[in-house]
């Protein structure tokens, strides 16, 4: 097979549907001779955040000198950008080869992400990383991640999505994914309700893992300038930059600083120089990711309400420079809420236009609708995202706002679709 009959036979394992569970995985694993084993890890869950943290943790790990596997999803456009070394992404030679490894070696059926984690993993045991960050794919308890002893783990946030999956409350929620937690290992805690952080610190408690939670044993205080302050159990730094856009980036990075401030007694060696470097350059694409200027062109994976306000918070101040007006381009998948979601951005966009991905899974424009609140901003309904993106684009003026929004997908098709519009006027 080559690259893309590779690719085409991993997607067709979506058939099988998401599977919560450890048996397959493990079993797949030990086939493989248990290769997450061979190298020392770190495991990040939560709702919303953890991409960013595990984007964060592996760029300072790398400056400071470590082989860094990264282990993330979704992809945005290329399926190689869940697995890489040191910000490199897996070849495709590899993909195929380690593809067709998995297969001649597991005889049991596995998911698409329990596929694509023994990939990961026997990948970072063949490129001999120091250190892998992993990102828990859903909830935690029995996601395909959760077969590993890490040095540490952080918990980003905790809020409603998956609810079908992972419980109707957040402290169901939060068990689910306080199962990540090993015993004897740090745990560090975003900013999250008291119910759901009450249930994991409870969790971390009956473990004997030491607990340390934003806004209590560690702090994250914001300065003029873009810049904030970490100030946890022993270190102390002031006048950080992270050049990731929006505050709330900058308690991601707390949360990551946290957690290597307490793994680091486990034998990481990581410096303040180095950690002022690594933040200053960290990219994680698709979260408030300026694509273009004059209008400006934000794309933003927010798919539930906690994230929606997020996105708001950040988008708010930009519209206060030049009377700029906020175009919101957006689809959803039809399993989230969209009608949270609309009630927290509609506010403060003067134009809507809904529209679909090109996913079985996605919302209609017409179901969409269905969702969107009274209020004083024109609607546009463009099922054609390609359509819905020019649309925007005649609408706005050049000082203006354009967001497109609602999923990491529809992300991942609007940077498909620039990268090919790009390449044709290139030729």
């Amino acid at each position: 097979m080559d690259y893309k009959d590779t690719t085409e036979f991993l997607y067709s394992l979506y058939r099988h549907g998401i599977k919560l569970g450890l048996e397959s995985i493990g079993s797949a694993l030990h086939a493989l001779g248990n290769p997450q084993h061979r190298y020392k890890t770190l495991h990040v869950g939560g709702t919303n955040g953890k991409g960013s943290t595990a984007a964060i943790l592996a760029k300072i790990l790398q400056v400071a000198g470590y082989r860094v596997g990264l282990y993330t999803s979704p992809h945005l456009v290329d399926f190689r950008e869940r697995i890489r070394v040191n910000e490199q992404l897996i070849s495709e030679n590899q993909v195929v080869a380690l593809t067709q490894q998995v297969q001649s070696t597991i005889p049991i059926g596995l998911t698409f992400f329990e596929f694509t984690t023994a990939i990961a993993f026997q990948y970072f045991a063949d490129e001999a990383v120091d250190i892998a960050v992993v990102e828990v794919g859903m909830g935690g308890r029995f996601d395909a991640t959760n077969v590993l002893t890490p040095l540490g783990v952080v918990i980003t946030s905790i809020s409603y999505d998956h609810e079908s999956y992972l419980g109707l409350t957040l402290s169901e929620i939060a068990f689910e994914k306080a199962g990540i937690i090993k015993p004897d290992t740090p745990v560090i805690l975003g900013d999250m309700p008291v119910e759901a952080e009450t249930v994991i610190r409870e969790e971390a408690s009956s473990r004997q893992a030491p607990c340390y939670g934003l806004g209590t044993e560690f702090h994250v205080f914001h300065e003029p300038g873009e810049r904030f302050r970490y100030e946890g159990i022993e270190t102390h730094f002031s006048h950080l930059y992270c050049s990731l856009l929006g505050n709330h980036q900058m308690n991601n990075a707390g949360c990551a600083l946290a957690l290597l401030e307490h793994v680091s007694r486990r034998g990481l060696n990581i410096q303040e120089a180095m950690i002022r470097m690594a933040l200053s350059q960290v990219v994680w694409p698709g979260r408030l990711e300026i694509l273009e200027d004059h209008p400006r062109l934000i794309i933003d994976g927010a798919h539930n309400p906690a994230a929606g306000k997020v996105l708001v918070d950040a988008l708010v101040p930009m519209l206060h420079k030049d009377d700029a007006r906020l175009i919101v381009v957006l689809a959803m998948m039809r399993d989230k809420d969209c009608a949270k979601f609309l009630k927290l951005v509609c506010p403060f966009v003067d134009h809507l236009i809904l529209t679909e991905m090109s996913m079985t899974r996605a919302a209609t424009v017409h179901e969409l609708r269905q969702h969107v609140p009274e209020g004083h901003f024109t609607l546009n309904e463009t099922p054609q995202l390609a359509e819905a993106l020019k649309f925007a684009k005649q609408l706005a003026k050049s000082s203006d706002v354009i967001c497109v929004t609602g999923s990491l997908f529809l992300v991942g098709e609007v940077r498909h679709l620039l990268k090919t519009s790009q390449s044709s006027s290139s030729t």
